[in-house]
């Protein structure tokens, strides 16, 4: 099996772990057309969806959430979130709880709230263009991750090992894997890893709330 090629000609390790058998990078048509917004997937209103009225009178609008079933609610959220974003291959849930276990990590390596911020954008922005799935989810996560600190932290040699380590241990793949996939969702960014203040602020107080 021959290595996909990017337009520069380097070779961009085989993508074995995805389904459809094609690199990360191919991305979506749906995906790519989408503009990065940073509080959609943070959006508090996913969870009410069809649980949500809207009451308007005359001099104030209010809304009413009624009570429902944790588990009724996580499948109602994930069913409407499939609906807006058919091309998304992940349920809206796991996308959180990926990124929680991507602030988790963080938070036992010390990483400041800024890296795991961009952390957030690299995973949301390959989530959301569907270059995602449950074979390659891990190793992106990772990724994001590990180019996240090498970017806005300056990291030695030894902690980058430390970190190496503990996403292995956390995510349960081959660093080898993690190795080769660090390039491949590098391409995957346009190797775009320097974010505007407007993508990565969101995420940073969202962070600095719970950390």
């Amino acid at each position: 099996m021959k290595n996909d090629l990017s337009q520069e000609g380097v070779p961009v390790p085989p993508l074995h772990w995805c389904s459809e058998g094609c690199p990360l990078h191919a991305g979506s048509d749906a995906g790519d057309a989408l503009e990065y917004n940073p509080n959609l997937l943070d959006d508090p209103q996913w969870p009410c969806g069809k649980h949500k009225r809207v009451l308007i009178f005359a001099s104030y609008m209010t809304t009413v959430i009624e009570y429902v079933k944790p588990s009724d609610l996580k499948k109602d959220m994930n069913e409407t979130f499939r609906e807006k974003f058919p091309h998304v291959k992940l349920t809206l849930s796991k996308i959180r709880s990926l990124k929680r276990e991507m602030r988790n990590l963080s938070e036992e390596c010390s990483l400041e709230p800024v890296t795991v911020s961009m952390a957030y954008v690299y995973f949301e922005k390959l989530v959301l263009q569907g270059k995602l799935n449950k074979h390659n989810r891990k190793l992106c996560a990772g990724a994001c991750v590990l180019l996240a600190a090498k970017i806005s932290s300056d990291l030695r040699r030894s902690e980058v090992k430390q970190l190496i380590d503990k996403l292995e241990e956390r995510f349960r793949f081959n660093r080898r894997d993690l190795i080769g996939f660090e390039f491949t969702v590098l391409v995957a960014l346009e190797l775009a890893l320097y974010l505007p203040e407007s993508q990565v602020l969101p995420h940073y107080r969202r962070l600095t709330q719970q950390f």
